[in-house]
């Protein structure tokens, strides 16, 4: 069992999403109040703390953060969109305070539609830029997704365009868009059906599964998981017990989130579905997304996919 615990470091960002959950309020955490988060995770015996925004790379004491956790003996790790680690020199400052592993937003292969999403020109080539410069600094990547209507129809070939130029990028995750968050709900366009990236996304887990890679899926019910259902985020949650702290920089607070917390609403079908103990449901059933989109799986059992958990 790995319970990770978040820290939201600021919420100011030098990106827009279209549909980002955590935009720019102006607030961000001092470095002592950084520390006592941290302290707190200790605490709670986390295996590890994740630093995110906004962008955290805006924060001016993130090298002391990174050292902070180093020195704490409690593994850290940066959710970044790869802008201001384009330069080779920060990065390696990053680096050099004890920063192993990143993850990198990456919506779509496709500069133009990289660029629209995030509304920054500069997007596209600067993550390009951020993985390279973390291959040569030895910095693990793993590549963020964010599903929605713009990439639906390609999350496989920028899953491919990965491997083929970055060969050394091992883990994914793919999250369904969170259709209440913010600027999501602004931009309806944004949200996409299950059956727009159904075919998309299997396609996707076949080639990292081909190719020795390693994922996770969030926000997608069982039964668009294809081959791959012991890959969906809450059903590992759900079956290892484990919990989730986050310390948000708005009225949310500090929120645990423990295994409830993972299970969404069903539809009548899914009692007719073999795996409806272990899945987590739909998020947003009846708002968002329709129950007819919902369809029973009868070709697994739930002990098989826990026993490739």
């Amino acid at each position: 069992m790995a319970n990770l615990g978040y820290i939201q470091l600021n919420r100011v960002c030098n990106q827009a999403c279209l549909f980002c959950s955590n935009p720019d309020t102006g607030a961000s955490l001092n470095f002592i109040e950084f520390k006592d988060k941290v302290a707190d995770l200790i605490k709670r015996n986390y295996d590890g703390v994740i630093l995110t925004g906004g962008e955290p790379t805006l924060i001016d004491y993130l090298p002391e953060a990174i050292k902070f956790c180093t020195e704490k003996k409690i593994n850290s790790r940066l959710i970044t969109n790869g802008q201001n680690t384009a330069n080779f020199e920060y990065l390696k400052k990053l680096k050099d305070s004890g920063l192993n592993l990143m993850h990198v937003s990456l919506y779509s292969y496709k500069t133009k539609i990289q660029n629209y999403l995030s509304q920054n020109n500069d997007s596209y080539n600067n993550i390009i830029k951020t993985l390279k410069n973390a291959t040569k600094l030895n910095i693990v990547i793993n590549i963020n997704t964010v599903i929605n209507k713009y990439n639906a129809d390609h999350l496989d070939k920028t899953v491919f365009f990965i491997i083929r130029n970055f060969p050394q990028i091992k883990h994914f995750v793919f999250n369904n868009l969170d259709p209440y968050m913010n600027r999501a709900s602004q931009n309806k366009h944004t949200i996409p059906g299950l059956f727009d990236f159904e075919i998309s996304l299997n396609k996707a887990m076949q080639i990292l599964f081909k190719n020795n890679k390693t994922f996770r899926v969030e926000r997608v019910p069982l039964c668009y998981m294809g081959d791959f259902p012991q890959f969906s985020t809450e059903t590992r949650k759900i079956i290892k017990q484990e919990e989730r702290v986050v310390h948000f920089l708005d009225e949310k607070g500090l929120i645990r989130q423990d295994t409830d917390s993972f299970k969404y609403k069903k539809g009548k079908v899914c009692k007719r579905c073999n795996l409806n103990d272990i899945c987590a449901g739909l998020y947003s059933l009846g708002e968002y997304f329709a129950e007819k989109e919902l369809k029973p799986v009868k070709n697994v059992t739930k002990e098989q996919v826990k026993a490739k958990l």
